[in-house]
């Protein structure tokens, strides 16, 4: 049972958050940043990992925190729910074409967390989001998980499918590296014999 429940209570934002790894995607998001919610939405369906996120934070000051801290928490609780990785592929890559745009994202749930970053925006915000917020979200994200992501863009213009390219193409790479492959049995994918 690959799931976990995670509770997240700063001064700045209140969030809660459930997944199960083995879901089908089904998702209930509500973290008060619409653009937000559908790349959340994305990464869920594309993944197939449920997840039931609620965020409130300090809005009125801007969207910082509360996507920060949704990247901290959905981190934490993924690498709760992976447990010590047994029988798991662990290394995973997806290029994720959107009409004029592709995005690459490769990823080595390695236990060792670090973000490589290839990607600009030409616009400040999408919709209400800095454009700016997807880093620190994606920054958030592999550091609590514990894995190592490489995000790039390789060519796009229009703002909103290179966010939406990554956030699929990073739930693609997520579905793949957290694959069980049965002919690992319960072993732990490293000649080090963990992770």
């Amino acid at each position: 049972m690959r799931k976990a429940e995670i509770a997240r209570k700063t001064n700045e934002t209140d969030i809660t958050i459930a997944i199960d790894l083995d879901g089908s995607g089904r998702h209930d998001i509500e973290t008060g940043i619409g653009f937000l919610d559908h790349m959340l939405d994305q990464l869920s369906r594309h993944s197939l990992i449920d997840m039931t996120i609620r965020a409130k934070g300090d809005l009125h000051i801007d969207f910082h925190h509360t996507a920060e801290d949704v990247g901290i928490a959905l981190g934490q609780a993924i690498r709760q729910a992976l447990g010590d990785k047994r029988g798991i592929a662990r290394y995973s890559s997806a290029d994720l074409p959107m009409d004029g745009t592709l995005c690459r994202v490769a990823v080595d749930v390695s236990g060792r967390p670090f973000l490589v970053w290839r990607v600009g925006f030409t616009a400040d915000k999408v919709g209400e989001m800095d454009t700016e917020l997807f880093r620190e979200w994606f920054q958030a994200f592999a550091m609590n998980a514990g894995i190592t992501l490489h995000a790039e863009c390789l060519y796009g213009d229009n703002n909103h499918h290179v966010a939406e390219s990554l956030f699929k193409a990073l739930a693609r790479a997520l579905k793949g590296a957290f694959a069980v492959d049965p002919r690992l049995g319960d072993a732990i994918p490293s000649t080090k014999g963990v992770l």
